[in-house]
């Protein structure tokens, strides 16, 4: 009789990775398509892609003004900070001075025999220690006196000269931190609204980029479009010579690029280009728009001529010059150069006239 021999069984652990693994591969190719390809993104339509790239130069642009206004300030502690040293070299100078003066009553007093206490205090090289000892100056003669107190004022003004430096040393460094946290924040959004554009073909890159109503006009150009290089009746129905002056010179910038931070002469970004305007017409506006909104007397939309500025967003984060007929003269975004555009190509949110 042949010897009956048991079945192998199989091992449970063996059936239990196999079946793990059998999953594991069937739920990797679900999640693939069996294509290999993992999962893509959703491919967008152009109308998608434009309002993520709307969205996108909208938060760039806040950065941008705050971004100005950190460079403004910063300006303006470095340009305080260069006055400072000026007038502590030029305090120093008088200390010199003022100290040769009083060397020369020491130097008299040594011949008449011998060197006063008090002038050896005052001719040393610790200030602090011959401030905390003023009372010397009671025991020095009516010209030892003057000379020592002409010392002493020079070393108090280097001190106090010294100690606002500091501070606007220590202002020039934070708003320098500031300038560079804005500047990462508005590259970080345009590389993100380049990427969007980039899935996009030409025609349809240009197509974005043109809202409806707007105007462009290429200095180069000619034909019909010409006409938008004169302001024509826009600085006749201006309220003055002065903001005649600026809708004049917006329109002979249309078709220059945007570039955030630029002022001109060849690119601008949006406030930057009302300010030039303005300072071609002899009027001082401030960089930002937060604070061209409060330069001059707000003015209803009814109200509006030319010269005016118009704001938009909640957060008054772009500003163009109001030319007239419900439009404007903008430098909109890097996707766009300065044109003519509708005031209903954004949420509208005041305006001031500064003339």
């Amino acid at each position: 009789m042949a010897a009956h021999r048991k079945p192998r069984q199989r091992s449970a652990s063996g059936n239990t990775a196999r079946t793990a693994a059998t999953i594991a591969l069937a739920s990797a190719a679900t999640a693939t398509g069996l294509d290999g390809t993992g999962h893509a993104e959703p491919q967008l339509t152009p109308g998608q892609v434009k309002a993520k790239v709307d969205k996108l130069y909208q938060e760039a642009e806040v950065a941008t003004e705050k971004y100005n206004g950190a460079k403004e300030k910063a300006e303006a502690a470095g340009q305080r900070l260069k006055d400072l040293q000026d007038q502590a070299a030029r305090a120093k100078e008088r200390l010199n001075s003022a100290r040769e003066d009083l060397g020369s009553v020491a130097a008299a007093q040594y011949r008449a025999g011998g060197l006063d206490p008090a002038l050896q205090l005052a001719l040393s090289d610790d200030p602090d220690r011959y401030l905390e000892n003023a009372e010397f100056v009671e025991r020095a003669g009516n010209r030892q006196k003057a000379a020592v107190g002409r010392v002493r004022k020079q070393l108090r003004e280097i001190e106090q000269l010294r100690g606002a430096a500091h501070i606007e040393l220590t202002s020039l460094k934070s708003r320098q931190t500031e300038l560079k946290r804005h500047k990462k924040t508005i590259t970080g959004k345009l590389g993100s609204a380049r990427q969007l554009l980039s899935r996009l073909d030409a025609q349809e890159r240009s197509r974005l980029a043109e809202a409806p109503g707007t105007e462009r006009a290429s200095r180069s150009s000619t034909g019909p479009r010409d006409r938008l290089a004169s302001p024509g009746s826009a600085t006749a129905q201006a309220p003055n010579a002065r903001a005649a002056a600026a809708v004049s010179y917006a329109y002979q910038k249309l078709g220059s690029p945007y570039v955030w931070g630029a002022t001109g002469p060849n690119a601008f970004d949006c406030s930057g280009l009302v300010q030039a305007a303005y300072r071609a017409a002899g009027v001082s506006l401030p960089r930002t728009t937060y604070s061209q909104i409060d330069a001059g007397r707000r003015v209803s939309r009814s109200e509006l001529l030319p010269g005016d500025l118009v704001f938009f967003y909640a957060g008054i984060s772009h500003v163009g010059i109001y030319v007239g007929n419900g439009r404007m003269i903008h430098a909109p975004n890097p996707s766009a150069p300065v044109r003519v555009a509708p005031l209903d190509e954004m949420p509208y949110a005041g305006a001031t006239r500064v003339v």
